[in-house]
């Protein structure tokens, strides 16, 4: 308790009378990203500040990092001399152990595996609470799946860690069970849904071809090389990338090798807010993960969410999650495998079949009432106030 009144600052001695105002509790949240384009974490630290926490997100200061936007909540990058890989972690991990020891918190919140161990150490050394949000099954991503030695470290980090853990959350039911399973460690659910659309920021139409929009990280198995390859025989439609990644430069030369520079439109990272206002442009969106370990598998990305909000019909993937929230919403198509015609093949339908891509349309809209973080943002506070009431 000590220690969260001395990072709050006050003139007066809170202990001198028990009616004058309390600090806020403290909740410290870690990622390694970058913090402008993480929308989770903005909308997870915003709700909790609102709720009565004092919260800081910490996160990663890149060379073409844009500022800080103003938020409700405390943000502070570490900048690192590496950039990538081994080194990169190991770096990081150090700077945000020495970063957790001098900054007092109540509550540490590692998101994902790469900054778990830092957390739990020093909640550990300072007799505080970590909290595991696992956005990911971070052991069976597709860039750690093939590099064996790679995964056996993460996975030793995994089970010194959360076997130890109390509180632990992660996006999806199915994910759930399986890092329940794998640790023994119950896990809560709390879905990446985004901000309900406003009715002035609904659905827009506007001339030109149509837009077939992915949004997100142009990493290793998106089946983005199968979209682009696809887009060859698409007639009367551009394909829309916003985000960068480790594919980027690859993507760029194998739409410039077929020919499709005028048919592929790179937009780079864009903030939140750009990219609210850029979805309801789409009038498809593309959510397709090779089925390249059980993180994909059992995934439930944001981005099927946001095209919902933004009442855009989307392509994924046929996995369970998926099928799950089709039978209740009838908001996808849904793939059964992923290649370059069965890809083209569900574009061409959707982009043929007016009757078809209104009536999914439509149900997005309806779906929208619900999958929104108005309605999600309670199970979080709820999660949070078993461990830490806001004002204790």
């Amino acid at each position: 308790m000590i220690q969260t009144m001395t990072f709050t600052i006050k003139k007066q001695n809170i202990t001198e009378n028990p009616y004058i105002h309390r600090p806020m509790p403290r909740i410290l949240c870690t990622v390694t990203n970058d913090l402008t384009y993480d929308q989770r974490m903005i909308r997870i630290c915003a709700s909790l500040a609102r709720a009565g926490y004092e919260v800081l997100l910490v996160g990663r200061q890149r060379p073409a990092s844009r500022p800080l936007q103003a938020v409700l909540f405390q943000q502070k990058r570490l900048s690192c001399f590496f950039e990538k890989g081994k080194l990169f972690y190991l770096e990081f991990n150090l700077r945000l152990f020495l970063l957790l020891l001098a900054t007092p918190f109540d509550v540490v919140c590692s998101v994902d595996l790469d900054t778990i161990l830092s957390g739990f150490l020093a909640s550990r050394l300072k007799g505080k609470t970590c909290v595991y949000d696992a956005h990911e099954y971070f052991t069976e991503v597709p860039e750690v799946v093939r590099r064996p030695a790679v995964k056996r470290v993460w996975e030793a980090v995994a089970r010194f860690v959360i076997p130890r853990l109390r509180y632990a959350y992660t996006v999806g039911a199915g994910l759930a069970r399986q890092l329940e399973e794998r640790y023994g460690t119950p896990f809560s659910v709390i879905r990446n849904v985004p901000t309900a659309v406003s009715p002035a920021e609904g659905i827009i139409s506007e001339p030109g071809l149509p837009v077939i929009l992915y949004q997100g990280v142009l990493n290793e198995g998106r089946g983005l090389e199968f979209v682009i390859e696809a887009m060859q025989e698409v007639e009367g439609a551009e394909l829309w990338l916003a985000g960068e990644g480790d594919l980027s430069a690859a993507l760029r030369r194998q739409a410039q090798r077929l020919g499709l520079e005028k048919k592929v439109r790179f937009l780079g990272y864009l903030p939140p807010a750009e990219l609210r206002v850029l979805t309801p442009r789409a009038h498809i969106g593309l959510n397709l993960l090779e089925n390249k370990g059980l993180n994909y598998y059992y995934s439930l990305a944001n981005k099927a969410f946001d095209y919902i909000q933004a009442g855009v019909p989307s392509i994924n993937m046929a996995f369970p999650e998926y099928i799950e929230l089709q039978k209740e919403y009838g908001v996808f198509v849904l793939l059964e495998e992923l290649t370059a015609a069965a890809v083209r093949q569900a574009i061409d339908k959707l982009l043929q079949d007016e009757e078809r891509h209104k009536r999914i349309q439509d149900n997005c809209r309806k779906a929208s009432r619900s999958l929104n973080w108005e309605k999600e943002e309670a199970k979080l506070l709820a999660f949070y106030e078993k461990i830490l009431p806001p004002g204790y």
